[in-house]
């Protein structure tokens, strides 16, 4: 037997026994239920063993099988992962989940081949549910598992690179015991996370230290090998807490994002570019008037007016490409004077437009409905009886506030669903330009307002600190509220 061979069989040894004896009694451990190491697998990507564990009891117990998952409405499963980030991962779940529903009957698949056909499951996902699950003997190579074997062997291999992932499959394949791959690949993982740390690893505590070529040369705080990943661009944003009166007292507005792209359909706090620049941190130094004025402007044109008051506090957050850096500024809903006039005038008739047409934006958040409904509230779901449209014709400046929104943000699944509601409605004459759909009252009208939620750019809604479970916020959001609201968790 060469040096090499007996290094292979002594680690798998020393390590199975190690991990017999030290193993940590953690939830999705205690039985082989795929479907909760699979969600134990997705949760702890790029998160503590720690900070999942409560996660994981909370959707478990909402979502206790594959097929609850798939049935459930997608701002439930957003909910029930808020606070752990990276959101896209509940959505490739869910997504998931109705795949094995439908080409499964509900059973998590046990060969590579269909379980890498799901949403969302890359090769060390797919080793890992395989291999705990079923016992398969695949392997799950991630960042722990590269670094000891690394160290290890060391092994001066690039791991940032594709080619050396392939190489450490391979290599991690041929440690696995037979009969063993379940217990073994765990191992392997609790090493990384107890022992062999990215940093200051504890080789006296570790069981396969003795033949550690990393350790015996002197390397094994300079290894793993990865070249540095490209810093996120800085970006500077000024969000405002818009805090309501009169029937909106004691209540914030937040917005839903579109529903394509970065932290998608998800709740959040209005917030704004600091500048237009395409340079990187521009607007960073921006005085407070300025930054006020800035925001101030900016919501206005999205048909929101609000007065800034002051600067409350600041904030950040880190996306793999992107870091925000916020300026948190506390404003008071603008026109409340302006808002009585426009009912008023509206109450009555054969008032005159001209004299109110500049009470647009004012008007646009005078008529947010209650924390359910749409902020265009009075024109949500609403039948436009004929005998009406002239009459609300003469006073479109008059309520203009209210549709001032655009469908910039609409994919092109809602644009088509649009279309096809306003075909059968008495409107359908108006369906081009369909983009000009809210400069008219009509056919604006004549949309349900769940439809206009898709496919509008943001959904805006007065909420309170109550209505804050019903909303699934990103964790810069989620904190600033809970901080606003007094909430402490």
């Amino acid at each position: 037997m060469t040096n090499e061979q007996e290094a292979k069989r002594y680690f798998s040894r020393e390590l199975l026994a190690w991990y017999d004896e030290h193993k940590r009694d953690l939830p999705w451990r205690r039985s082989r239920n795929p479907y909760h190491i699979w969600i134990s697998e997705i949760m702890l990507q790029q998160t503590r063993v720690d900070t999942v564990i409560p996660y994981f009891l909370r959707f478990t117990e909402r979502f206790p099988t594959v097929e609850s998952l798939a049935e459930a409405p997608e701002e439930d499963v957003l909910k029930h992962w808020e606070g752990l980030g990276y959101y896209s991962r509940a959505r490739n779940i869910q997504a998931a989940a109705k795949q094995v529903v439908e080409r499964h009957d509900g059973i998590v698949p046990d060969t590579p081949d269909e379980i890498s056909a799901l949403k969302g499951i890359g090769p060390y996902t797919a080793g890992a549910v395989l291999s705990i699950a079923y016992n398969v003997p695949v392997p799950a190579v991630d960042g722990n598992v590269m670094r000891v074997l690394s160290r290890y062997f060391c092994l001066s291999d690039d791991i940032a690179k594709n080619s050396t992932r392939v190489k450490m499959e391979k290599l991690a394949g041929e440690l696995i015991p037979t009969g063993r791959a379940s217990d073994f690949n765990q191992a392997l993982m609790e090493l990384g996370a107890l022992v062999c740390t990215p940093k200051s690893p504890h080789c006296l505590t570790c069981p396969v230290m003795k033949h550690c070529e990393g350790r015996m040369s002197g390397m094994e705080e300079q290894l793993p090998i990865k070249t540095k990943a490209k810093p996120p661009r800085p970006e500077h944003r000024l969000m405002a807490v818009i805090e309501g009166q009169g029937e909106h007292a004691g209540k914030v507005l937040i917005r839903q994002r579109p529903a394509t792209g970065l932290l998608a359909r998800m709740w959040e706090l209005p917030h704004v570019l600091a500048s237009d620049a395409k340079k990187a941190g521009a607007g960073a130094d921006l005085s407070e008037t300025a930054a006020m004025d800035r925001l101030r402007q900016v919501l206005e044109n999205e048909g929101v007016d609000v007065r800034p008051q002051l600067e409350w506090m600041s904030a950040e957050h880190t996306f793999s490409h992107i870091q925000w850096y916020m300026r948190v500024f506390r404003c008071t809903e603008a026109g409340q004077d302006q808002q009585a006039a426009v009912a008023e005038a509206l109450a009555s008739s054969g008032s005159d437009p001209s004299s109110l047409a500049n009470t647009g934006s004012a008007a646009f958040i005078s008529t947010a409905g209650k924390p359910d409904e749409r902020i265009a509230g009075d024109r949500t779901n609403s039948k436009v009886d004929a005998s009406q449209v002239a009459s609300e014709n003469e006073q479109e400046a008059t309520v203009q506030g209210t549709l001032d929104l655009h469908l910039s943000g609409a994919t092109p699944e809602a644009m088509t669903r649009i279309r096809q509601q306003l075909a059968s409605s008495a409107v359908a004459d108006t369906l081009e330009p369909l983009e000009q759909v809210a400069e008219q009252p009509e056919t604006y009208a004549a949309v349900p307002g769940t439809l206009l939620g898709e496919a509008f750019a943001y959904d805006y809604r007065w909420i309170n600190a109550e209505d804050m479970e019903k909303y699934a916020f990103p964790n810069l959001f989620l904190k600033i509220l809970q901080q606003y609201f007094g909430i402490k968790r």
